[in-house]
């Protein structure tokens, strides 16, 4: 979206980069059934206590990206449900909203929510993000997981721009996001620079984020001419102002164990 660890921590992970809208694989020397890990095979795991973004239901967790306080078109129902207000858009967007960033940088964690989109719609989750003045937006330092309606938003007839990818990058599999309007899990692992997408229930991306074979798909995606992007290890996270209705919960994260 242009607005815009299993291992065992010794195993060796290859990546490479494909062209075109072809899946790159972060997985390539797993057989197919290692490779759609379910949560009865997790790893990777927190001890800690959860913190909750969003207790109280507010928003003391989050500001706008650049900004001291979030966007006013960030809300929180009765239920206690994220949600981005976007009956008043403005040219460039929905007026009073903008990229939802946490107020504290994360490393070594694990991350939980459920999110649904509305019809058609695309939003995302960003995270080891580097927030300064030379960046505008979230997502020219840290990689997105993908938010989308598969069945209709353009951006599904592009493999590595569905629900669940690493936006741009690699492609999500198994395919398996639940349609608009209906409620979606993530779990977000980051450690020591090996990160895990999940999506309801099933590891659907792995990768490392750095050494060579990450600077190789940098360079073979839309991030090759943003010289911060994919730096860091570890960051601050947001979730996505696309312009598009879109719905969060049980926001909440912890420290990875020690090993």
């Amino acid at each position: 979206m242009q607005r815009k660890l299993f291992s065992l921590l010794g195993l060796p992970f290859l990546l490479f980069a494909c062209g075109g809208n072809n899946a790159t694989r972060a997985d390539a020397m797993a057989t197919p059934e290692e490779q759609m890990t379910t949560e009865e095979d997790v790893v990777i795991q927190g001890d800690g206590e959860w913190t909750d973004l969003l207790a109280d239901g507010t928003l003391a967790a989050w500001h706008k990206y650049g900004e001291d306080a979030p966007g006013t078109a960030w809300k929180i129902d009765g239920d206690g449900v994220l949600y981005l207000d976007t009956s008043t858009k403005g040219e460039h967007g929905v007026e009073g909203g903008g990229d939802l960033v946490t107020n504290d940088s994360y490393d070594d964690y694990e991350l939980e929510l459920e999110w649904k989109i509305g019809e058609c719609g695309n939003s995302g989750l960003v995270y080891n993000i580097v927030e300064s003045a030379d960046n505008a937006y979230p997502w020219q330092t840290g990689p997105e997981m993908q938010i989308l309606d598969n069945s209709c938003h353009p951006d599904a007839k592009i493999t590595t721009h569905r629900a669940g990818d690493l936006y741009d990058m690699i492609t999500a599999e198994p395919e398996n996001v639940k349609p608009a309007g209906e409620w979606n899990s993530i779990r977000l692992v980051v450690k020591d620079g090996y990160i895990e997408q999940w999506q309801n229930g099933a590891k659907v991306v792995s990768y490392t984020a750095e050494g060579e074979p990450w600077e190789a798909m940098i360079a073979d995606s839309k991030f090759k001419d943003m010289p911060d992007f994919g730096k860091s290890t570890s960051g601050k996270i947001a979730l996505q102002d696309h312009g598009d209705p879109v719905w969060f919960r049980n926001i909440r994260i912890r420290k990875l164990d020690a090993k």
